[in-house]
């Protein structure tokens, strides 16, 4: 039910909401990542991008995730940990 996961999200400091946001908008953020941070699975997280963004935004994300192999830990590839890819800046 969108509604009780909307409810759930708003319950959030503003903060963490931002930053489920911002992990969801970036491609190499995989969706298991903001589950282990925030307990909020992919369908989850696709309700609240739907209610958070503009229409045309949500379209224009969800076809540039669905099928990403970065967002979605069964398509990545093996030598990538913990979703950052090998030649990623490490601080």
């Amino acid at each position: 039910m969108p509604n009780a996961v909307i409810k759930r999200f708003r319950c959030l400091p503003e903060d963490e909401q931002s930053r489920v946001i911002e992990m969801a908008w970036e491609d190499r953020t995989p969706f298991d990542a903001i589950e282990r941070q925030f307990g909020l699975g992919e369908p989850e997280v696709i309700d609240i991008m739907r209610y958070q963004l503009k229409p045309g935004s949500f379209r224009l994300w969800r076809q540039r995730v669905t099928g990403r192999t970065t967002k979605h830990r069964a398509l990545r590839s093996p030598d990538i940990i913990r979703g950052y890819c090998p030649t990623q800046y490490k601080r």
